[in-house]
């Protein structure tokens, strides 16, 4: 599956912040803008990780229906 967010990235003094404007509290920061570009991908693998995650404690051992969801913006 192919996604497609928009990072948005900031230079400040200590070198480069950045966040996904569709995926809230992902975010990070670099020394380099390819260093804040790497760190980034990580947080945003790292956020939807912990979505799952909360998403699956949250539903126990609830029958639920899971399915692919594709969008196209």
């Amino acid at each position: 599956m192919k996604l497609q967010f928009t990072a948005v990235f900031e230079q400040v003094p200590e070198g480069y912040i950045g966040y996904v404007e569709e995926l809230p509290g992902a975010n990070t920061q670099g020394a380099t803008l390819e260093e804040a570009r790497a760190n980034l991908a990580e947080a945003v693998e790292l956020v939807l990780e912990a979505n799952r995650a909360l998403a699956e404690e949250h539903l126990g051992n609830r029958e639920v229906i899971r399915e692919p969801l594709r969008i196209t913006a």
